[in-house]
């Protein structure tokens, strides 16, 4: 629904009144935990900013639940379109919430072997139904969209770990991990439902949309199109390898169906993605990073954009990529950076790029993308569990892709229905996080986008964010 700036005030209103609701159901959540004896949770199979545990004992336990619920309230003033597609960005004020509240559950089934389950309730849309930008403003807004919250379980894995030796390291209580101990050298195994992202193309300043940055291209290598259905989440095994300073990770996923399907294919190996990546963790002057160096390869039904653009030509029909899908495999890659700069302050950096000539299949329309920034916390000001972020990032199409577009085709968020004056789709984005208490935060979150779907007739567009956050 479209709102001018006196109606942004009614959504946040809305929007405040839904986490209020959650934050009840998850507080209940708290006490049964606390008459049961406690419970204990970046690790969401390892990407969530931690959270001390809120009971004693936790060490000795075997199982845990956790809940967490985050509602985001976005809203743009009307910005300039001369035209505008299918998937555009509408140009007219709006605002936009989404809501979730999610159950982590978990149970030690042997020596090493942890089984967690996510299931989450959803609500609430993104801008535009989660259109117009490839860059998208908002990590926390699914594909899909919903009036009315539904339930969706998007996890349910089994990881096993196995120490093979060297210096031994406690392991707090998480989000979809137990206490206990690992060693530096070992091996840990992950199967069953769950995020490619996860796992891979981590980073401590900017991967997580409940505590950082919105953005999806500053929280993941935009050019990294992973395999996922139109949640987010995909069936896949992976296999991890720590040796002293090093990891190396690989993985085997689903794809969905077609491309951006809610749908993952039952067959699993006729479309599949590999993935790999290797880790490199370090020291510069004394302050600790980590670099990353990922590549994966897609292989399924997919459209060639000049094929598609042809094929218009002939017909004089707008650009249908499903008509030209037939077995392809392609190639990207992604290098990933984080590092401390002080005690209280990191840097991060991302470069991805993929082949171009394909269309995108789960994630979004970028073939290439660079993003960096900086994390502050609160310390130098007394805030301590506070954070700030600015980050910007610069996301690029190849001019197959381009030239598609201008034909009127559509890709996975974008689709103007022309495209004469392609350009770099280009993004800043602010945050501040402000904890009101332990395990409840609020941040305030503004972005600036420049030639949203890589347009440079349309935009720029300002985007103002609320976000609320509990986790116990």
């Amino acid at each position: 629904m479209t709102r001018g700036w006196p109606n942004m005030f009614g959504g946040v209103l809305g929007a405040c009144q839904r986490l209020a609701a959650a934050g009840i159901f998850a507080c209940a959540g708290a006490h049964a935990q606390t008459l049961a004896g406690g419970a204990t949770g970046p690790s969401e199979a390892g990407t969530e900013q931690g959270v001390e545990s809120a009971q004693n004992g936790d060490e000795a336990r075997d199982w845990a639940l956790h809940v967490q619920t985050t509602i985001v309230y976005q809203y743009h003033p009307a910005f300039r379109s001369p035209y505008q597609g299918t998937n555009s960005l509408a140009p007219s004020a709006q605002g936009k919430e989404t809501f979730d509240l999610t159950l982590y559950a978990g149970a030690r089934l042997w020596q090493g072997a942890e089984f967690w389950v996510n299931p989450e309730i959803d609500q609430g849309f993104g801008l535009s139904s989660t259109l117009g930008v490839a860059g998208f403003p908002s990590g926390e807004a699914y594909k899909v969209g919903a009036s009315q919250p539904y339930g969706r379980l998007h996890r349910a894995f089994l990881r096993q770990t196995i120490n093979l030796g060297g210096d031994a390291t406690e392991v707090e209580a998480n989000l979809n991990q137990l206490a206990g101990t690992e060693s530096a050298d070992r091996v840990v195994l992950t199967l069953g439902k769950f995020s490619v992202v996860d796992l891979f193309d981590e980073n401590d300043y900017a991967h997580d949309s409940r505590s950082d940055f919105l953005n999806w291209s500053l929280i993941d290598s935009a050019a990294f199109d992973y395999a996922a259905n139109a949640w987010g989440y995909t069936y896949g095994v992976a296999v991890e390898w720590y040796q002293a300073s090093w990891t190396l990770r690989v993985g085997l996923f689903d794809l969905s169906t077609v491309p951006n399907s809610t749908q993952l294919d039952p067959r699993f190996l006729p479309q599949y993605q590999i993935v790999a990546e290797v880790e490199k963790r370090y020291d510069l002057s004394g302050q600790p990073g980590i670099a990353r160096l990922l590549g994966f390869a897609t292989h399924g039904n997919m459209g060639e954009y000049n094929q598609a653009t042809a094929l218009a030509e002939a017909t004089g029909q707008p650009a249908d990529i499903a008509a030209v899908r037939s077995p392809h495999t392609k190639y990207g890659m992604a290098f990933n950076l984080q590092q401390q700069l002080a005690p209280d302050l990191g840097l991060f950096a991302r470069l991805s790029a993929q082949q171009g000539k394909y269309e995108a299949f789960d994630f979004t329309d970028v073939s290439q993308s660079y993003a960096f920034g900086l994390s502050m916390s609160g310390e130098r000001w007394q805030r301590s569990d506070d954070n700030f972020g600015v980050g910007a990032a610069v996301n690029r199409e190849s001019g197959a892709a381009n030239r598609f577009f201008d034909a009127g085709g559509l890709g996975i968020l974008v689709g103007d229905g022309q495209l004469p004056r392609p350009g770099s789709e280009r993004v800043l984005e602010m945050y501040y996080r402000y904890s009101l208490a332990k395990g409840v935060q609020l941040s305030l979150d503004y972005q600036y986008i420049d030639h949203p779907a890589y347009n440079r007739d349309r935009g720029p567009v300002s985007v103002f964010g609320l976000r609320l956050h509990v986790q116990i």
